[in-house]
């Protein structure tokens, strides 16, 4: 059984790592791994590993239910999701989308020859802000997406209203938003479509792979058709495309997974809540809450860290707890605007609020391999550090 930490014992302070092993943020959940090994074997003798079979199609209609969407297309990843989507909705000029966010979010719209234009965020939430999208619209703009972080959404209603007002497409990366609610409706519905990545560290997963969720029947034909190489028949070419299509074996993965996922949601939620207990008290460090009105797959445990009040630089305490094991993250940091090729362009961005949350952000393992004992050690770390930092 694990014991609190004093100061003593922390590797920072010359002690032993508080964890053997490390605790990773985004662990990839497996399951039952015999069981698991038996479907995919079953997939291998059948000796249909691709090309749309039924283990994605099954994968698909199961999707498409849960998100309350009339079609779901499963692709190869989430990269591709949003790549697919962007040309099959004609999408030309600028979009406008927020710089916290991971890097493929950009890269995705700029390799897809699209001029990425960055929008702060919402300081309490991480999420873009309506207000800073409205003033960053032009006639060169093409299309918005809006980012759900955390696990939480952003405002769908504003966004809509914008797009609608100036006629841009509407786009959610729902990447960290797999299971979740807003206004009681499941992500997934919302604007032209949104697109899931079903990466090894999400929720939900299918080791690779991605989705678009729509309820535009013509925009999912034009998808379906683009992810393979545009070939509409056994030797019939409709037009450009490309090999992006999910494998039977991710597909395998994500059926069995499926059945799991809310039970990892409730692991998730029983380790928010005692990270809420675990971290209460420690001066300059703010827990991200959710609203409790919607569901959240809680998949993130957010932390921000105010240096001055709590006596310690964010980046000291990331390195104190990563030498303890703890291999927390400070997503999405510096925000895309800082980073190749962005940070080049001509026009320089600036976005306060951008800067001020990615300065502060941490991540702190959860999911089913983090138990409450793991959560009460991790705790005790930054209230020992933030009460006493380390000489650096």
């Amino acid at each position: 059984m694990r014991v609190k930490r004093s100061r003593a014992d922390l590797a920072a302070y010359g002690g032993r790592p508080a964890f053997d092993e490390p605790l990773h943020v985004g662990r990839p959940y497996l399951g039952d791994r015999q069981r698991l090994l038996e479907h995919l074997a079953a997939v291998l003798d059948s000796g249909w590993v691709t090309n749309n079979g039924p283990q994605v199609r099954a994968l698909e209609e199961r999707l498409a239910a849960r998100l309350d969407v009339r079609h779901c297309v499963a692709v190869c990843n989430g990269t591709a999701a949003l790549q697919l989507c962007a040309r099959a909705l004609g999408l030309v000029g600028e979009v406008i989308l927020p710089s916290f966010t991971f890097v493929a979010t950009a890269h995705a719209l700029t390799w897809e020859g699209l001029t990425p234009v960055f929008a702060d965020i919402d300081r309490d939430t991480h999420t873009i802000d309506p207000a800073r999208v409205a003033a960053l619209a032009t006639q060169r703009s093409g299309a918005l997406v809006g980012v759900h972080l955390w696990g939480r959404p952003c405002d769908t209603e504003a966004l809509e209203t914008i797009a609608r007002e100036r006629g841009m497409r509407l786009i959610f990366d729902a990447a960290h938003a797999f299971g979740c609610t807003h206004r009681d409706r499941p992500i997934g519905g919302f604007g032209d479509a949104e697109v899931f990545s079903f990466h090894a560290t999400k929720v939900f997963h299918t080791l690779e792979g991605g989705a678009v969720a729509t309820n535009d029947a013509a925009l999912a034909d034009r998808i379906r058709l683009m992810r393979n190489h545009g070939i509409a028949g056994i030797d019939q070419v409709a037009g450009l495309g490309i090999n992006a299509k999910m494998s039977e074996l991710s597909a395998t993965v994500g059926l069995m997974l499926l059945e799991q996922v809310d039970e990892v949601i409730a692991l998730n939620r029983r380790n928010h809540a005692h990270y809420r207990r675990a971290l209460a008290g420690i001066e300059g460090v703010r827990l991200l809450e959710y609203d409790e009105r919607q569901r959240s797959n809680r998949q993130f445990v957010v932390i921000e860290v105010d240096a001055a009040a709590a006596g310690v630089a964010r980046d000291v305490l990331v390195d104190v707890l990563r030498a303890e094991n703890v291999l927390a993250r400070r997503y999405f940091y510096p925000g895309c605007h800082r980073v190749e090729p962005y940070r080049s362009d001509a026009v320089i961005r600036v976005l306060p609020e951008t800067d001020h949350v990615a300065g502060r952000v941490v991540c702190l393992p959860t999911g089913p391999a983090v138990g409450e004992e793991d959560i009460d050690v991790i705790a005790q770390i930054i209230r020992v550090v933030s009460s006493d930092p380390p000489a650096r």
